[in-house]
């Protein structure tokens, strides 16, 4: 798309309309040739280690993937040792940068922190980086790129070169840039920003409420240790004395082992639910009513933004609800407390439910043996490996007797009711987040009518 095509898109056209003289259009070139940014695509032939160079620790080698809702996800992302990094030239990236991906799925960005790691890009991701803090934020630049006025140039250049989705380094930088007063840059930036830091904040606090009630779950349903304590002679630690009174002071011998005295073994399969979704192509949408098909994209990115359509007229036992526990058992296994709002139970996932036993229950169960599930996939011989209903048979499960079990629900449930509050609030702060992206950038919306409207959400 030429320079003078690109002028005339609407999101451009009305973005100069409101700020006048303050806004100019510049081209990526423009500001590499003036040493404003770097804008690089990803290293080509040396990155490709051999597979005994790649290591669970080392320099985080980052693939499409890896961006995961406008961040890199540093914990999941693959390694490269000292001897391939040596090896590579380019597609190094530093905290602060901006990923963008350009091949295959083109447009998802991510932008780190400073204090991420140093980090090498494959070639289907491009590093944005401004050099020039005084003429453009980077911060203002990463949301000026997650805005219409850069994915209508971005996704206009698509399909120009070949047969799969693909925007060329050359193409990147022929895009336009809206530069406005630095001031009014920081202001933007900073305000966005103010909603993702409360989004990350409810993540990190999500992050601590789950590791409380998971430690406590493996504690005394995985470990025993109040059991223990009390067949020692010793209180057990971290309870009242009503609910260490529910705890048996001996074991017994099982096929599982040693289990507390009076508690039973039961399979996953037993204990709850877990129903596969179906083939929602065979659904149709019927007009504007329709349901968002979760499929395990959706699961990983935890939202349904772009996902397909199904009809809202289904079995109401393959509809998802927020709070509901998903289940993907093939492909990347993953259990998630489901909060991305309502939608339709596609293949390959289970809705997993109980009529007999609190959620955190067999969802804590699930994450027990997901390691295990994960092994038997990645040790099938398919290109998607996968478990079966048998293995759920398999995976055995200690049951404590009915009070204690009660009175636990108490302390883990309100954690797990939390969990979803706040996750809920993220997707409400996100929805406000992007609402105002292009309101802020075009001038629609200024940002201190914003922050007033907003008020105590910041």
């Amino acid at each position: 798309m030429s320079i003078e095509s690109k002028l005339l898109l609407p999101t451009l056209i009305h973005m100069q309309s409101r700020f006048g003289k303050d806004l100019h259009l510049v081209t990526v070139q423009e500001l590499v040739d003036q040493d404003m940014i770097f804008v690089e695509d990803g290293n080509h032939g040396e990155y490709r280690p051999l597979q005994h160079e790649f290591t669970r620790e080392g320099v985080p080698f980052i693939r499409p993937p890896d961006l995961k809702n406008g961040k890199i996800d540093f914990d999941s992302c693959d390694h490269i040792n000292e001897v391939a990094f040596k090896r590579v030239r380019k597609g190094i990236g530093h905290g602060g940068d901006i990923v963008l991906t350009h091949r295959a799925t083109v447009g998802r960005l991510a932008i780190t922190s400073i204090e991420d790691p140093l980090f090498v890009t494959n070639p289907g991701t491009t590093i944005w980086r401004s050099l020039n803090d005084k003429v453009l934020d980077q911060k203002y630049l990463y949301y000026f790129m997650c805005s219409p006025a850069f994915m209508e140039q971005l996704t206009s250049e698509v399909g120009n070169n070949c047969t799969f989705d693909y925007v060329s380094l050359t193409q990147q930088r022929g895009l336009l840039v809206a530069l406005i007063p630095i001031a009014k840059q920081h202001a933007i930036a900073n305000m966005l920003r103010s909603l993702d830091d409360k989004i990350e904040l409810n993540r990190r606090m999500n992050e601590t409420l789950e590791a409380m009630a998971r430690a406590i779950f493996k504690s005394w349903f995985v470990d025993f240790d109040p059991v223990r304590a009390k067949a020692d002679g010793r209180e057990p630690a971290g309870m009242d004395a009503e609910t260490a009174a529910l705890f048996p002071d001996s074991f017994e011998e099982t096929e599982l082992g040693m289990i507390p005295n009076g508690w039973k073994i039961k399979s996953l399969d037993e204990i709850a639910d877990f129903l596969n979704g179906m083939v929602m192509q065979k659904f149709p949408p019927e007009g504007e009513d329709f349901l968002p098909v979760i499929k395990i994209a959706e699961l990983h990115r935890g939202n349904t933004i772009g996902s397909d359509r199904a009809s809202s007229n289904i079995d109401p036992r393959y509809i998802i609800e927020d709070g509901d526990i998903l289940f993907s058992w093939s492909g990347s296994l993953e259990v998630c407390i489901w909060c991305g709002g309502k939608g339709a139970l596609n293949q390959h996932l289970f809705k997993v439910t109980s009529a007999d036993y609190p959620k955190w229950f067999y969802y804590f169960w699930l994450k027990e043996h997901l390691p295990q599930f994960q092994m038997i996939a990645a040790g099938k011989a398919t290109t998607m490996g996968h478990i079966q209903r048998y293995h759920l048979r398999e995976a055995e499960v200690v049951i404590p007797i009915t009070p204690l079990l009660e009175r636990v629900n108490i302390i883990i449930q309100s954690l797990i009711q939390r969990i979803i509050k706040n996750n809920l609030e993220s997707r409400s702060l996100s929805s406000i987040r992007d609402a105002l992206l292009p309101k802020l950038l075009s001038g629609d919306v200024k940002v201190e009518a914003a922050r007033m409207n907003l008020g105590t959400k910041l």
